[in-house]
C-alpha cells in the first residue's frame, strides 16, 4: 500500500509522486484508486489500489541503484532479432516490466542499432517512450532536471 506523497512508478509512464488517494464511481462500482501526477508529460494518471501490483506499480528505486542502472547502459548491448517486428514486440515486453534495468536495456541496444542504420517508426517511439521513463525515474530519485537525467543516460551509453 502507498501513501499520498511517494514517489512510484507506473511501467510505459514513467515516475510520479502520489498526490492523492479517492474513490471513484467507474461502471457502477465504487473504487479507491492512486492518482498519480507524472511530472514528465505533466500526465495524470488513475491506478486502482487493489489492482496496483497488477499494473506493476512500484516505489523509485534507491538512489545507490541508479549507478547500477546506468552500468547497464554502457554494457555490452546484447543480441537483439534482426527483424524489427519482433524486436519491437520483445523489446514492448521489456517495457511492461517496469523493471529499469530492462529499460535501460532496451534504451542502450536500441540506441546502438539507430547509430548503425535506421530504426521503424515503432521503434522509435518505443526508444523516446523508454528515455522519458528511465529519465523520469532519475528525475525523481536524483533530484535533478530531464536535461541532467538524459545527459546522464547519454553518457552511460
Amino acid at each position: 500500500m502507498f501513501n499520498i506523497g511517494d514517489k512510484v512508478v507506473y511501467p510505459m509512464h514513467g515516475a510520479g509522486i502520489i498526490e492523492k488517494i479517492e474513490e471513484r464511481e467507474i461502471l457502477g462500482e465504487i473504487k479507491s484508486y492512486y492518482i498519480l501526477h507524472i511530472p514528465y508529460g505533466k500526465m495524470e494518471v488513475m491506478v486502482p489500489v487493489d489492482k496496483c501490483a497488477e499494473a506493476g506499480l512500484r516505489a523509485i528505486v534507491k538512489k545507490s541503484e541508479i549507478k547500477h542502472i546506468l552500468e547497464v547502459l554502457s554494457a555490452p548491448s546484447t543480441e537483439m532479432d534482426d527483424n524489427w517486428n519482433r524486436r519491437l514486440r520483445d523489446n514492448n515486453e521489456k517495457l511492461k516490466t517496469g523493471d529499469p534495468k530492462q529499460v535501460a536495456e532496451v534504451i542502450r541496444n536500441l540506441v546502438r542499432i539507430e547509430r548503425e542504420k535506421k530504426l521503424s517508426a515503432g521503434e522509435k517511439k518505443l526508444l523516446t517512450n523508454a528515455r522519458q521513463i528511465l529519465s523520469s525515474e532519475i528525475v525523481l530519485v536524483n533530484g535533478v532536471d530531464d536535461k541532467k537525467a538524459e545527459a546522464m543516460i547519454d553518457e552511460a551509453i
